[in-house]
């Protein structure tokens, strides 16, 4: 085995429940496998060795109790030359290898019940900010207890932006901060804010932001339209806004910035407030432009698994 796999093998029993069925010509057969307390050894050197991850995928199939459960249907005509029992598991075992080195959330969601459907490599953020939002920190949760149950797993965390959307996000969200600042000092000089307070549970009326959007246009450190006598001219709102956002930096530094503080706020949720295990935890620098997966946007935080 080790010439195939690339590994001698420690440790582990094998035991095999089969049900097969024939009806005619057709095969129905459940094969449910279970591997208990398998462990790879020294590395074996073969020229037939698989490149497939090998022991990822046993560390993404294994428990905390070091068992493997897998079900393994097969059926098919038993007339057709083509056909074979053993082809055919070899085929689902390679699917799961394939699928280890290429999503591996997605296979550890299905081992552990999610069918499949549900996929915890990416959190998503709105455009500009570093903030969790609710169902992201739900999916969170659910990433932290799926890797309860598999100890050998360590998670990589990377941080990503769109490069298309989240300077303008970014943009507004600083814009938008100043504002909720203003309001927030203004009404703590007044007495009339609760005990514990913070910037972020401050709202704004319409008179209020546009009062305070002028005392940002006024302090903003950029060149302003100004009349013939040389005064700063007064402008309507909404163009006190677009020069504002235009003369806001968001550029590469920025953008940096922003990927690597997603990358944090989701590495101090895990660590901090779900007590993940820091020694399984760990922050990795990647192009923050790297194309998301198939329905995932830029604006994200992105996971790797990887083993010891």
């Amino acid at each position: 085995s080790g010439n195939y796999v690339g590994y001698a093998i420690e440790k582990g029993k094998l035991y095999l429940d089969l049900d097969y069925k024939v009806d005619g010509n057709q095969l129905n057969a459940a094969n449910h496998v279970f591997i208990d307390q398998f462990n790879f050894w020294q590395k074996v050197e073969s020229e037939e060795a698989t490149t497939l991850p090998v022991r990822l995928a046993v560390a993404l199939l294994k428990d905390r109790r070091g068992e493997i459960h897998l079900d393994l249907p097969v059926s098919g005509d038993l007339d057709d030359p083509e056909f074979s029992v053993v082809g055919v598991v070899f085929t689902i075992l390679k699917n799961l290898l394939v699928k280890a080195a290429t999503a591996p959330f997605k296979l550890l969601a299905a081992m552990l019940g999610g069918g499949g459907g549900e996929d915890f490599s990416t959190i998503s953020f709105p455009y500009g900010t570093i903030g969790l939002e609710e169902l992201e920190r739900s999916k969170l949760e659910k990433l932290k207890e799926a890797l309860v149950q598999r100890p050998a797993l360590k998670l990589e965390v990377s941080g990503y932006v769109d490069r298309e959307q989240d300077p303008e996000g970014l943009r507004r969200v600083r814009l938008e901060n100043a504002l909720r600042e203003l309001q927030f000092y203004a009404l703590k000089r007044a007495g009339k804010l609760p005990e514990g307070a913070t910037v972020d549970a401050v709202s704004l009326s319409e008179e209020e932001r546009s009062l305070y959007l002028k005392q940002v246009y006024k302090d903003a450190d950029f060149p302003k339209p100004r009349n013939a006598f040389g005064f700063v001219k007064s402008l309507p709102d909404a163009e006190m806004e677009k020069l504002i956002l235009a003369n806001t930096e968001a550029g590469e530094e920025q953008m940096q910035q922003l990927a690597d503080g997603r990358a944090k706020t989701v590495y101090d949720y895990l660590v901090q407030e779900l007590q993940m295990p820091v020694e399984r935890v760990f922050l990795k620098q990647d192009d923050i432009y790297a194309a998301p997966e198939e329905g995932a946007g830029g604006n994200r935080v992105g996971f790797g698994v990887a083993i010891d």
